[in-house]
């Protein structure tokens, strides 16, 4: 049965295709359906892609109620007819304008401030394609060790990496108290995958964030995402800290939270990013000699 089919069913209202191309990464196919309740984006896949889309919806929906940036509102998620989907508000993007950039630092600062007692979330989630823990810690250390970079080093080991790499990861995991001597961060709702390629602004320049692997952790974390690939420029960083400045030890860690990234990375499409990653590894350890 057509996919338009499939909504126009679930959705109970005429689902009709879109001519319009869409673009939405490289893990699930995408596309603009138009309908009675407006156009809608629509992530689409296997059955299987079905709880990666439950836990996706669930992460938008934790980001809206904080009302700090704009989310995708979420119309729904199933699975019908052999096909699991995820369609949400359609929403006019554009590359983001130096207001839309100081705007997106306010608002990720004021989602920050949504805290809880504990690092983690109620389910877990992925980040790309690789599934994620959120196991609840009242230790950011712990969490770090045991639901992020442990779990990277494991699946880098079933991917072939290197002894280098794992044994020097290890010897990283087994001294990560160090980065954190004078530095307790407090359980902030983060996007979680905070990259350039998940936020862009609406047509009247207001930020909008989207595909987030959402837990609570450092906020340290999301910023130096920020960093990794670039896309986020002075006014973003200067409108955040004037909201909520950062420990004077937060650039030290940017390698460290950026570590999970990269050897996901690696886990996901191999080649270069596990010397990058053994590369970052290397410099942390001598930061600690």
């Amino acid at each position: 049965m057509p996919l338009a089919a499939v909504l126009s069913r679930a959705l109970k209202t005429e689902v009709t295709a879109s001519s319009e191309r869409v673009s939405g990464g490289s893990i699930n196919s995408c596309a603009r359906f138009d309908s009675d309740i407006g156009p809608l984006f629509v992530k689409y896949g296997e059955p299987s892609s079905l709880e990666m889309f439950q836990a996706e919806a669930d992460g938008l929906r934790e980001l809206t109620r904080t009302g700090a940036v704009r989310i995708p509102g979420v119309v729904a998620v199933d699975e019908l007819d052999g096909m699991a989907f995820l369609a949400l508000e359609w929403i006019e993007l554009r590359t983001g304008v130096r207001s839309s950039a100081e705007l997106l630092g306010k608002g990720l600062a004021a989602q920050h401030r949504v805290t809880r007692d504990k690092f983690g979330w109620y389910r877990d989630n992925t980040i790309g394609s690789t599934p994620q823990s959120n196991r609840d810690s009242a230790d950011w250390v712990e969490f770090l060790r045991e639901q992020r970079l442990r779990p990277q080093l494991e699946l880098a080991k079933s991917n072939g990496a290197g002894t280098e790499l794992l044994d020097s990861g290890e010897r990283l995991c087994e001294q990560l108290a160090h980065f954190f001597t004078d530095y307790r961060p407090s359980p902030s709702l983060l996007h979680g995958d905070l990259w350039a390629g998940n936020w862009g602004s609406d047509a009247y320049g207001s930020p909008v964030l989207f595909d987030p692997a959402v837990y609570f952790g450092d906020r340290e974390a999301d910023l130096a995402m920020t960093r990794l690939f670039g896309g986020f420029g002075p006014a973003f960083y200067a409108a955040y800290r004037s909201e909520w400045p950062l420990d004077a030890g937060a650039t030290s860690r940017v390698p460290l939270y950026n570590l999970y990234h990269v050897l996901n990375h690696f886990n996901l499409f191999g080649g270069a990013y596990g010397r990058q990653a053994q590369g970052m590894i290397q410099g942390l350890l001598a930061e600690l000699a």
